[in-house]
Protein backbone atom coordinates (compact mmCIF):
# COMPACT_ATOMS: atom_id res chain seq x y z
CA UNK A 1 0.00 0.00 0.00
CA UNK A 2 2.50 2.36 0.74
CA UNK A 3 4.05 1.58 -2.83
CA UNK A 4 0.81 2.30 -4.03
CA UNK A 5 0.39 5.82 -2.24
CA UNK A 6 3.48 6.78 -3.26
CA UNK A 7 2.08 7.40 -7.08
CA UNK A 8 0.29 10.40 -5.85
CA UNK A 9 3.74 12.24 -4.84
CA UNK A 10 4.02 15.04 -7.14
CA UNK A 11 0.44 16.72 -6.20
CA UNK A 12 0.74 19.38 -3.64
CA UNK A 13 -1.55 17.65 -1.03
CA UNK A 14 -2.28 20.01 1.71
CA UNK A 15 0.05 21.91 3.87
CA UNK A 16 0.07 21.95 7.57
CA UNK A 17 2.88 24.13 9.22
CA UNK A 18 5.80 22.85 7.04
CA UNK A 19 4.26 19.54 6.19
CA UNK A 20 2.34 18.59 2.86
CA UNK A 21 0.11 15.76 3.39
CA UNK A 22 -0.88 14.00 0.33
CA UNK A 23 -2.67 10.92 1.72
CA UNK A 24 -3.40 8.88 4.70
CA UNK A 25 -2.89 5.29 4.54
CA UNK A 26 -5.56 2.97 6.80
CA UNK A 27 -6.20 -0.62 7.07
CA UNK A 28 -7.90 -1.20 3.77
CA UNK A 29 -8.36 2.44 2.61
CA UNK A 30 -7.04 5.49 1.65
CA UNK A 31 -7.49 9.14 2.20
CA UNK A 32 -6.50 11.62 -0.70
CA UNK A 33 -5.78 15.15 0.04
CA UNK A 34 -5.86 18.19 -1.76
CA UNK A 35 -6.46 21.92 -1.84
CA UNK A 36 -8.16 21.70 -4.83
CA UNK A 37 -10.76 19.66 -6.75
CA UNK A 38 -8.43 19.61 -9.33
CA UNK A 39 -5.31 18.76 -7.85
CA UNK A 40 -7.46 15.88 -5.58
CA UNK A 41 -8.88 14.66 -9.46
CA UNK A 42 -5.21 14.22 -10.46
CA UNK A 43 -3.97 12.13 -7.19
CA UNK A 44 -6.77 10.22 -7.98
CA UNK A 45 -6.18 9.52 -11.63
CA UNK A 46 -2.61 8.42 -10.45
CA UNK A 47 -3.85 6.70 -7.50
CA UNK A 48 -6.24 4.41 -9.55
CA UNK A 49 -3.52 3.99 -12.20
CA UNK A 50 -1.17 2.64 -9.61
CA UNK A 51 -3.62 0.42 -8.25
CA UNK A 52 -4.40 -0.90 -11.84
CA UNK A 53 -1.28 -2.06 -12.35
CA UNK A 54 -0.82 -4.14 -8.99
CA UNK A 55 -4.15 -5.73 -9.74
CA UNK A 56 -6.38 -3.60 -7.33
CA UNK A 57 -8.92 -1.51 -8.05
CA UNK A 58 -11.04 1.36 -6.06
CA UNK A 59 -14.41 0.13 -4.77
CA UNK A 60 -16.19 3.09 -5.71
CA UNK A 61 -19.47 1.95 -4.09
CA UNK A 62 -17.71 2.56 -0.67
CA UNK A 63 -15.41 5.83 -2.03
CA UNK A 64 -16.82 9.36 -1.34
CA UNK A 65 -15.72 12.65 -1.47
CA UNK A 66 -15.74 15.08 1.43
CA UNK A 67 -14.83 19.19 0.95
CA UNK A 68 -13.71 20.29 4.77
CA UNK A 69 -15.08 23.64 4.57
CA UNK A 70 -18.08 25.13 7.00
CA UNK A 71 -19.79 26.93 3.29
CA UNK A 72 -20.78 23.82 0.91
CA UNK A 73 -18.45 23.74 -1.82
CA UNK A 74 -19.05 21.46 -5.23
CA UNK A 75 -16.38 18.42 -5.60
CA UNK A 76 -16.89 16.77 -9.11
CA UNK A 77 -14.27 13.56 -8.68
CA UNK A 78 -14.76 10.43 -11.48
CA UNK A 79 -13.14 7.06 -11.44
CA UNK A 80 -13.43 6.44 -14.81
CA UNK A 81 -16.66 7.81 -15.65
CA UNK A 82 -18.09 7.13 -12.64
CA UNK A 83 -18.98 10.25 -10.91
CA UNK A 84 -18.34 9.66 -6.72
CA UNK A 85 -20.74 10.80 -4.32
CA UNK A 86 -19.97 14.05 -2.25
CA UNK A 87 -20.66 14.11 1.28
CA UNK A 88 -21.29 16.23 4.14
CA UNK A 89 -20.57 12.76 6.90
CA UNK A 90 -18.19 10.19 6.45
CA UNK A 91 -18.10 7.40 9.52
CA UNK A 92 -14.88 5.16 9.06
CA UNK A 93 -13.69 2.34 11.45
CA UNK A 94 -17.16 3.98 13.83
CA UNK A 95 -15.85 7.83 14.02
CA UNK A 96 -17.54 10.33 12.42
CA UNK A 97 -15.92 12.83 10.05
CA UNK A 98 -18.17 15.82 8.97
CA UNK A 99 -17.24 18.54 6.24
CA UNK A 100 -17.33 20.78 9.31
CA UNK A 101 -14.55 19.33 10.79
CA UNK A 102 -15.98 19.57 14.16
CA UNK A 103 -16.13 16.46 16.74
CA UNK A 104 -19.14 17.81 18.86
CA UNK A 105 -21.80 15.19 16.64
CA UNK A 106 -19.08 12.24 17.12
CA UNK A 107 -19.65 13.04 20.71
CA UNK A 108 -23.21 13.06 21.13
CA UNK A 109 -23.68 10.03 18.53
CA UNK A 110 -21.92 7.94 21.28
CA UNK A 111 -23.58 9.88 24.15
CA UNK A 112 -26.68 8.66 22.61
CA UNK A 113 -25.58 5.12 22.06
CA UNK A 114 -24.54 4.90 25.71
CA UNK A 115 -27.99 5.99 26.98
CA UNK A 116 -29.57 4.00 24.62
CA UNK A 117 -28.11 1.00 26.22
CA UNK A 118 -29.15 2.33 29.56
CA UNK A 119 -33.35 2.48 28.61
CA UNK A 120 -32.18 -0.95 26.87
CA UNK A 121 -31.20 -2.21 30.71
CA UNK A 122 -33.41 0.42 33.04
CA UNK A 123 -35.74 -2.21 34.34
CA UNK A 124 -33.66 -5.31 33.99
CA UNK A 125 -30.97 -4.06 35.51
CA UNK A 126 -30.29 -0.53 35.93
CA UNK A 127 -33.41 -0.36 38.78
CA UNK A 128 -33.88 -4.13 39.22
CA UNK A 129 -34.12 -4.42 43.29
CA UNK A 130 -32.77 -8.32 43.24
CA UNK A 131 -29.44 -7.55 41.82
CA UNK A 132 -26.81 -6.36 44.18
CA UNK A 133 -25.04 -2.93 43.25
CA UNK A 134 -21.87 -4.80 42.23
CA UNK A 135 -23.54 -6.83 39.37
CA UNK A 136 -24.60 -3.39 38.33
CA UNK A 137 -21.23 -1.89 38.40
CA UNK A 138 -20.07 -4.68 36.72
CA UNK A 139 -22.39 -4.06 33.93
CA UNK A 140 -22.03 -0.26 34.18
CA UNK A 141 -18.08 -0.22 33.34
CA UNK A 142 -18.38 -3.29 30.89
CA UNK A 143 -21.55 -2.28 28.58
CA UNK A 144 -22.27 1.53 29.11
CA UNK A 145 -18.73 3.00 29.44
CA UNK A 146 -17.19 1.92 26.27
CA UNK A 147 -20.04 3.15 24.24
CA UNK A 148 -19.87 6.46 25.87
CA UNK A 149 -16.09 7.09 25.74
CA UNK A 150 -15.17 5.46 22.42
CA UNK A 151 -12.41 7.44 20.86
CA UNK A 152 -12.49 9.87 23.79
CA UNK A 153 -8.33 9.90 23.50
CA UNK A 154 -9.20 12.67 20.19
CA UNK A 155 -11.99 14.61 22.29
CA UNK A 156 -12.00 18.15 22.12
CA UNK A 157 -12.89 18.76 25.88
CA UNK A 158 -15.23 21.70 25.68
CA UNK A 159 -17.34 22.32 28.81
CA UNK A 160 -20.50 21.39 26.66
CA UNK A 161 -18.72 17.86 26.36
CA UNK A 162 -17.88 17.51 30.05
CA UNK A 163 -21.29 18.36 31.13
CA UNK A 164 -23.00 16.05 28.43
CA UNK A 165 -20.56 13.56 29.07
CA UNK A 166 -20.76 13.59 32.94
CA UNK A 167 -24.84 14.07 32.91
CA UNK A 168 -24.81 10.34 30.90
CA UNK A 169 -22.47 9.01 33.49
CA UNK A 170 -24.67 10.25 36.67
CA UNK A 171 -28.12 9.16 34.71
CA UNK A 172 -26.39 5.99 35.12
CA UNK A 173 -25.02 5.67 38.71
CA UNK A 174 -28.08 7.97 40.66
CA UNK A 175 -30.25 5.03 39.63
CA UNK A 176 -27.70 2.59 40.85
CA UNK A 177 -27.61 4.21 44.21
CA UNK A 178 -31.43 4.27 44.34
CA UNK A 179 -31.43 8.18 43.98
CA UNK A 180 -32.53 10.99 41.63
CA UNK A 181 -32.32 14.38 41.36
CA UNK A 182 -35.09 15.43 43.55
CA UNK A 183 -33.20 14.07 46.29
CA UNK A 184 -30.01 16.53 45.21
CA UNK A 185 -27.42 15.00 46.33
CA UNK A 186 -23.84 15.86 44.60
CA UNK A 187 -22.63 13.82 41.82
CA UNK A 188 -19.08 13.69 43.60
CA UNK A 189 -20.99 11.84 46.88
CA UNK A 190 -22.41 9.44 45.12
CA UNK A 191 -19.22 8.53 43.23
CA UNK A 192 -17.51 8.31 46.29
CA UNK A 193 -20.62 6.16 47.95
CA UNK A 194 -19.74 3.19 45.16
CA UNK A 195 -16.79 3.94 45.01
CA UNK A 196 -16.41 4.52 40.99
CA UNK A 197 -13.89 7.10 39.31
CA UNK A 198 -14.85 10.03 37.28
CA UNK A 199 -15.26 9.48 33.60
CA UNK A 200 -14.21 12.88 33.22
CA UNK A 201 -10.92 11.70 35.19
CA UNK A 202 -10.05 9.14 33.00
CA UNK A 203 -10.79 10.63 29.60
CA UNK A 204 -8.27 13.14 30.99
CA UNK A 205 -5.69 10.53 32.15
CA UNK A 206 -5.80 8.87 28.39
CA UNK A 207 -5.46 12.00 26.74
CA UNK A 208 -2.66 12.15 28.76
CA UNK A 209 -1.24 8.95 27.60
CA UNK A 210 -1.71 9.59 24.49
CA UNK A 211 0.13 13.03 24.87
CA UNK A 212 2.53 11.33 26.03
CA UNK A 213 3.09 8.34 23.03
CA UNK A 214 2.92 11.86 20.39
CA UNK A 215 5.78 13.74 22.44
CA UNK A 216 8.14 10.10 22.33
CA UNK A 217 7.48 9.62 18.64
CA UNK A 218 10.72 9.37 16.94
CA UNK A 219 10.77 11.68 13.61
CA UNK A 220 9.27 10.61 10.44
CA UNK A 221 6.10 9.31 12.67
CA UNK A 222 3.26 11.28 10.90
CA UNK A 223 1.19 11.54 13.93
CA UNK A 224 4.31 13.35 15.57
CA UNK A 225 5.05 15.45 12.92
CA UNK A 226 1.40 16.77 12.85
CA UNK A 227 1.69 17.31 16.47
CA UNK A 228 4.91 19.20 16.12
CA UNK A 229 3.87 21.55 13.44
CA UNK A 230 2.77 25.04 13.84
CA UNK A 231 0.32 26.36 11.17
CA UNK A 232 0.47 30.14 10.93
CA UNK A 233 -2.02 32.48 10.59
CA UNK A 234 -6.04 31.95 9.96
CA UNK A 235 -7.65 30.63 7.14
CA UNK A 236 -9.83 33.48 5.71
CA UNK A 237 -13.85 32.94 5.45
CA UNK A 238 -13.42 32.84 1.61
CA UNK A 239 -10.66 29.82 1.74
CA UNK A 240 -12.67 27.33 -0.02
CA UNK A 241 -10.96 24.59 2.28
CA UNK A 242 -9.09 21.24 1.63
CA UNK A 243 -10.60 18.92 -0.38
CA UNK A 244 -10.76 14.97 0.75
CA UNK A 245 -11.56 12.03 -0.71
CA UNK A 246 -11.95 8.51 1.39
CA UNK A 247 -11.68 5.33 -0.79
CA UNK A 248 -11.96 1.90 -0.39
CA UNK A 249 -9.60 -0.82 -2.03
CA UNK A 250 -11.41 -4.26 -3.90
CA UNK A 251 -8.90 -7.07 -4.47
CA UNK A 252 -10.18 -8.95 -7.60
CA UNK A 253 -13.13 -11.62 -7.13
CA UNK A 254 -13.46 -9.67 -3.47
CA UNK A 255 -17.06 -8.20 -3.25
Amino acid sequence: MDRISRCSHGVEGIRFGDLRIGSLLFADGVVLLASSARDLQLSLDRFAAACEAAGMKISTSKSKAMVLNRKKVECLLRVKEEILPQVEEFKYLGVLFTSEGRMEQEIDKWIGEASAVMRTLHRSVVVKRKLSQKAKLSIYRSIFVPPLTYGHELWVMTERTRSRVQAAEMSFLRRVAGLSLRDRVRSSAIREELGVESLLLRVERSQMRWLGHLVRMPPGRLPGEVFRACPSGRRPPEDPGHVGETMSLDWPGNA
